[in-house]
């Protein structure tokens, strides 16, 4: 069987490093324009540069997002993109735009050209007419089923590569094409703004003062007075708040399909959000592919482990057939999270102690975890917290500080260290 690359997501270097170290066979990378996550930090060609770097030294790639749908304004600019893109020398670039991809054959030719999924990529014919034009890989609509690829994979060149999402957050949209944040907050979701809101509170409003037909319409909680009719919806408020896709259960079914790439989304994700997922689905490729008794041996603990990253709860989309209503969460948009990420060892010296650049708060005697790319997560003991200037502290309450570090457990350079959200019965 062909080992299937596990693609993932990096909003900066250090979610980059992560997930190289952590598994992932690629990186997939926003430049500071023509990205659509204009909300994440991106990389500067300096970044860039390091960052394609690192992945090359530990035999991973990266690949650089321009998946706008362009206007004229933006050609002149993407011209300069993409020659910056030729001295960079990234292994791909995510396109959606047939103008965008025509430039960049144009000014870089050496660089593969995938076809993002915004391009609404379903079907075979589509597929055939991208390697024509010089595509090297397509990525497949969110709306397709595991039948569906499967035919698409047996009529399509070997040479074209087929890369389809396996988990992350799912869009109510078609293939990542939203206009509700244009319609509702003036924000272009396909040039990178979108303001999510799939994710707002909504109250059901019917009356006759309202719509003249004394139909329902939506308010949402932070824009009172302003109404957008709908039909009516007895199952909740949140109604376009989807659940997250997860195909770590499936993972012969998508090899199986003869997908190329395994796509993670989440680049406005943390380092470990990345490394969570990368861990996990990284053992489960394996696993399968040594044996397939040794990945349903270990199913049990790529739930638990793929249960501790931020999620929404599970869906498996559209692989195996239209999603029903259960696929959406009704009640609330909040993510379900089970650690805090308090960020990872460097420069970890012999006597154990390491250089911490803390993300969230933790404290000397408190119990945290140390999780470790080679699937193993240690509990250990914080003996101390020492600042900048040698101070001996008992807290580390400023996400960004500095510190110096020492454990009961020795951690290695990358691992990440996290903490058990305490319950509110805990709390208490």
């Amino acid at each position: 069987m062909k080992r299937p690359e596990l693609l993932c997501p990096a909003k900066g270097i250090e979610e980059l490093k992560t997930a190289v170290i952590y598994g992932a066979d690629a990186v997939y990378i926003g430049g500071e324009a023509f990205s659509l996550r204009a909300n994440a930090k991106n990389f500067t060609d300096a970044e860039m540069a390091e960052g394609i770097a690192f992945a090359h030294e530990r035999g991973a790639k990266v690949y650089v997002t321009a998946n706008i749908l362009a206007h004229d304004d933006d050609i002149e600019k993407a011209k300069g993109f993409f020659e910056d893109m030729r001295t960079l020398g990234p292994d791909g670039l995510i396109i959606a735009d047939p103008g965008m991809f025509t430039l960049a054959g144009e000014v870089c030719p050496d660089i593969e050209r995938h076809i993002s999924t915004q391009a609404n990529n379903t079907n075979t014919e589509t597929f055939r007419f991208w390697h024509e034009m010089g595509a090297s890989r397509v990525v497949a609509a969110r709306e397709l089923t595991l039948k569906e690829l499967k035919a698409i994979r047996s009529g399509i060149p070997a040479s074209l590569e087929m890369e389809c999402f396996v988990h992350g957050a799912m869009c109510i949209s078609y293939s990542g094409r939203c206009l509700l944040s244009n319609y509702l907050a003036g924000k272009d979701a396909n040039h990178g703004e979108c303001t999510h809101p799939c994710r707002w509170r909504y109250t059901l409003q019917g009356k006759k003062e309202i719509l003249e037909d004394g139909g329902l319409a939506l308010e949402e909680e932070t824009r009172p007075g302003e109404y957008f009719p709908i039909m009516e919806n007895d199952r909740g408020t949140y109604i376009m708040n989807s659940r997250d896709l997860c195909m770590i259960e499936h993972i012969p079914e998508l090899i199986d399909a003869g997908i190329d790439s395994f796509k993670v989304e989440g680049r406005m994700k943390t380092a470990l959000y990345v490394a969570c997922v990368a861990r996990t689905y990284r053992r489960a490729i394996d696993d399968f592919l040594e044996s397939e008794q040794l990945y349903r041996d270990n199913l049990e603990w790529y739930r638990e482990e793929i249960g501790k990253c931020t999620t929404r709860t599970f869906t498996t989309g559209f692989y195996f057939g239209k999603p029903g209503h259960d696929s959406q969460i009704y009640d609330s948009s909040t993510y379900v999270t089970e650690y805090i990420y308090l960020g990872h060892a460097e420069e970890v010296s012999e006597d154990g102690s390491f250089v911490l650049h803390q993300k969230n708060k933790f404290s000397v005697g408190e119990d945290i975890e140390i999780m470790r790319p080679s699937g193993e997560n240690t509990i250990c003991r914080v003996e101390s917290i020492t600042g900048e200037e040698g101070q001996q502290m008992e807290s580390a309450p400023h996400p960004g500080q500095k510190l110096f570090v020492r454990l009961g457990e020795k951690p290695s350079e990358y691992d990440i260290l996290r903490k058990k959200q305490r319950t509110a019965d805990e709390h208490a």
